[in-house]
This record gives structure tokens, C-alpha cells and sequence, in this order.
């Protein structure tokens, strides 16, 4: 009975209900939650947890060169037991208060690996009939990819931010990564350096995308010393929250239903082909969207004494 009052709930291991997606909090998080504590118990960290979804996520994708369709559905089963690991390692990281920089580095980076190994595979599965064309679809795809997934990331933090404040919010600043990155060393902190360099410029392109937001945190810095007012953060979470619907589904599970049917249907190519299209458009719409808001909101807080 002692037990069971100390363990934590579901509830508390979600970032917060505005940000989650109905597949993340019906099946997601509660197979996360039973891996969260499966894995405390076991002594296992957060980042140990990511590193095993990244060799789980990349087996899937490699399941994907095959014409097969009971190999596809082995890989999309790793697909969704990878995606499980994923979601469990932000969840024992809030549960056991062990989440770390280096560990948001990685689960970013593992998602980008399982998307690689799964590119690489329809590619080499389409090459005999569409040659060199498969692999120019796929490498333009996969740069409209990296940010739509960016720019869904970085909007939902934005939203917790004024949400939950900075301790609910993995937000980050280019120019306080930047400061960081100078103190440490490349003899010292040589892995933990190298995963920065790449951070750095993963979020340099999400400010790059979002210059009228940039210039409203800037008043905000200046004029309220980064503390944003009560009315602005409820007025922003009203505007904020319709597109968090889009960053859910820039980032996985849609995607991810698409890759599943394009495979049933022995046609990988259309996942390629939704990518550039729907995705992007939900991609434009989104930061036009966020950026006008914010613009408005810039105005407002300058004409705030």
C-alpha cells in the first residue's frame, strides 16, 4: 500500500494535455507509462531507454526494403514498440526528475535516425524501377521533413513556455546555446559538444523560421525581463492552441499511418508524396499562422506601459 501511493501518475509524466495527441494519450502514454516504471525499477536511465529505441527504430526501417508485406508489418510493429521506447524516456525522465540536456539532443536525434533507415530502405526497394528519381524525391522530401518536424517541435514548446512557464518548456535560445557551447571543451566534453554543434544549428533553423515570434521574445526579454504578464500568456495560449492539432501531426502518428497504408498498398512512394504536399501545407499554414499572431502580439506588449 506504501508502494502505491508513491507511485506516480500517468498525469504527471505528460507534458500537458493541450500538447498531447488523442493516439499519444489512449495509446502512447499509458504502454510508455507501464515501460517508465518497468525500467525504474530496473535502474535503467532515460537516455539508455532512447539509445534501444534508436536500434529498435532503425530494424524497422531496414524491414521496409523488403517486398514482403509480412516483413512490412514486423518493421511496423518495431516502428510502434521504438515509438513506445520513445515515449517512455520523457516519461521516466519527468517521473524520476532526471531530464537533461543531452537527453532531449537524443530523442530528437533517435527520430531522426528511424526516418533515415526507413528513406534509405524505400529508396533501395524502388531504385530497380524508378532508379536515380526515388533518391532525388526522397532527399528533397527528407529536408522538408527535417523541418516540418523543427517547427512542430519548437512550436509546441513555445506553447508550454507560456504555459507551464520554463521549467515545463524545452524551449531554447540560440545565442544561450551558443554561450554554453563556448565553456565547454571538445577534450573534456567531446560527445556532449558534438551533439551540441548539431543542436545549435537545429535551432538556429527554427529562429531562422520564425522571425516575427524571434522579435516578440525580444520585447518581452527587454521589457518584462523574459517574465511574460498573466493576460499575454492566457491571450497567447488561446491562439496557440488550435495549431498544436498541426505539430502533432507534423510529427509522427500521421506520418506514420500514411507510411503504414503506403506499404499495405505495395506503393511507399505515395509517403514521399504526401510529405511534400499535405504536410507542407499544414507547414505553411502553421508558421504563417504563429507568425502573424505573434506580430500582433509584439505590437501589443510595445503599447503596454
Amino acid at each position: 500500500m506504501k508502494e502505491q501511493t508513491k507511485k506516480p501518475s500517468i498525469e504527471s509524466t505528460l507534458k500537458s494535455l493541450d500538447t498531447e495527441e488523442f493516439i499519444d494519450i489512449h495509446f502512447y502514454r499509458p504502454i510508455g507509462y507501464q515501460w517508465a516504471l518497468f525500467f525504474h525499477k530496473l535502474g535503467v536511465s532515460p537516455n539508455a531507454i532512447t539509445i534501444a529505441s534508436i536500434f529498435i527504430g532503425i530494424a524497422a526501417g531496414i524491414c521496409y526494403y523488403f517486398q514482403d508485406l509480412t516483413v512490412n508489418i514486423l518493421g511496423m510493429l518495431l516502428l510502434v514498440w521504438a515509438n513506445s521506447y520513445d515515449s517512455a524516456d520523457g516519461q521516466l525522465a519527468r517521473m524520476t526528475g532526471q531530464s537533461s540536456p543531452l537527453g532531449r539532443i537524443l530523442d530528437g536525434f533517435c527520430g531522426d535516425l528511424w526516418f533515415i533507415s526507413i528513406y534509405a530502405a524505400i529508396c533501395l526497394r524502388l531504385t530497380p524501377e524508378w532508379g536515380i528519381r526515388i533518391w532525388i524525391l526522397a532527399a528533397i522530401t527528407g529536408f522538408f521533413h527535417s523541418k516540418q518536424a523543427a517547427m512542430a517541435d519548437y512550436y509546441r514548446n513555445v506553447h508550454l513556455l507560456f504555459l507551464k512557464g520554463k521549467s515545463g518548456s524545452e524551449l531554447s535560445n540560440s545565442a544561450t546555446l551558443k554561450e554554453n557551447y563556448k565553456k565547454l571543451s571538445w577534450k573534456k566534453d567531446f560527445i556532449y559538444k558534438l551533439f551540441e554543434t548539431f543542436y545549435i544549428n537545429y535551432t538556429v533553423g527554427q529562429e531562422q523560421l520564425s522571425p516575427k515570434f524571434q522579435q516578440m521574445m525580444q520585447v518581452l526579454r527587454e521589457k518584462y525581463d523574459g517574465e511574460a504578464p498573466e493576460w499575454f500568456r492566457k491571450a497567447f495560449r488561446e491562439k496557440s492552441l488550435p495549431l498544436m492539432k498541426y505539430t502533432n501531426m507534423l510529427s509522427f502518428n500521421t506520418r506514420v499511418i500514411v507510411l503504414f497504408i503506403s506499404l499495405f498498398i505495395n506503393m511507399p512512394w505515395l509517403y514521399f508524396v504526401f510529405e511534400m504536399t499535405v504536410l507542407n501545407i499544414m507547414l505553411v499554414y502553421m508558421i504563417l499562422t504563429h507568425e502573424k499572431f505573434s506580430k500582433e502580439f509584439t505590437r501589443q506588449l510595445t503599447s503596454q506601459k
